[in-house]
């Protein structure tokens, strides 16, 4: 049996400007930050002789290939990605970059965040386009019902606020 798995597919390819910001400072952090300073320790490392025992300078060459494979994902992705600056046309309806407001069977809110895949974050509860709860949530209204299949069993929310301005409180 072969360890071969394929690639994951890169997902929606959009993008608040908040999130694309945040990508160009990785990319900005590893290209002039930490790759010279990696470069600069295997430097040292090399110079002090026999390569092939010197854990320095074995594990400065990994960080160098794992710095190089970020680099080159960032530079990829941000060519590819959309970013989305204005709000859309009927901001009544649930669209790409809402704050969203929903209450459950039990009467519990639960507030989130529609992002692209390369914003998600489950603390600021940002959630990908791409997932289940989202897709149920696009193009809905205030007060619309969403019915969602969970592990437990199916799940009903209903939207009780929606805003494109900043978290809905």
């Amino acid at each position: 049996m072969s360890r071969y798995r394929p690639p994951r597919s890169a997902g929606t390819p959009l993008i608040t400007a908040e999130g694309a910001q945040r990508l160009r400072d990785e990319l900005h952090e590893l290209w002039q930050v930490r790759r010279p300073a990696v470069t600069q320790a295997v430097s040292e490392a090399a110079a002090l002789g026999d390569r092939s025992e010197n854990a320095e300078y074995i594990y400065g060459k990994k960080m160098l290939r794992e710095i190089d494979s970020r680099v080159r994902f960032l530079r990829k992705r941000l060519e590819n990605l959309k970013i989305i600056t204005q709000q859309p046309s009927d901001c009544s309806k649930v669209f790409f970059s809402a704050w969203v407001e929903l209450e459950d069977d039990e009467g519990q809110a639960l507030h989130l965040r529609i992002v692209g895949p390369d914003e998600i974050d489950t603390q600021l509860r940002h959630i990908s386009i791409d997932s289940p709860m989202a897709r149920a949530l696009l193009g809905k209204s205030l007060d619309d019902e969403i019915s969602l299949q969970a592990p437990a069993g199916e799940k009903h929310y209903w939207i009780t606020a929606i805003n494109y301005t900043g978290p809905v409180t």
